[in-house]
């Protein structure tokens, strides 16, 4: 629990110490805390180690759990990925909802729990822009990507696979 205080020994003696959730330069020689799901901040992980993710500004409004596609436009750009339109296929997912313009923290794999109406099995982009299915898209000019597997209706396990365009 943050703010718990502990006895920390110094050079004259003992002071209370107090335990922190994040990590960086200000909480150097401090004790770790877990967070409200009982896990570590990433922040507190050496570099290299801990979710693969890159902070990208949004072109447009996404909701938490969009599957997402990173593009150019005046510099990297993130979307809605969708399986309607070839060149959108899905690089990533983000966790938090953001609006077109802001910046979203894009999560290259690992677990989107996010995610609604999925049944255990093989996920592949929709044609909804954003979302995932256990049904692969089957339109011409459709494209065909696995996004991965779901364990549980909310709950995708990104592992993004190279896009398929149908003729």
């Amino acid at each position: 629990m943050a703010g718990e205080k502990f006895l920390k020994h110094s050079a004259g003696g003992f002071v209370e110490a107090i335990a922190v959730q994040t990590g960086g330069a200000p909480s150097a020689d401090k004790i770790p805390s877990l967070d409200a799901n009982g896990r570590l901040d990433a922040t507190m992980m050496p570099t290299g180690i801990g979710a693969d993710t890159a902070v990208i500004q949004a072109s447009e409004t996404l909701a938490a759990g969009d599957l997402v596609n990173v593009h150019n436009s005046g510099g990297a750009r993130v979307r809605k990925a969708d399986a309607s339109v070839a060149g959108k296929e899905a690089h990533g997912y983000v966790l938090a909802g953001v609006t077109s313009g802001a910046n979203a923290t894009v999560y290259f794999e690992g677990n989107n729990g996010q995610v609604t109406g999925l049944t255990p099995g093989v996920a592949y982009l929709s044609t909804t822009p954003g979302l995932a299915t256990n049904t692969p898209p089957s339109a011409s000019g459709n494209v065909v990507q696995r996004v991965g597997l779901a364990s549980a209706a909310t709950s995708l396990n990104f592992e993004s696979s190279p896009p398929i365009t149908l003729a």
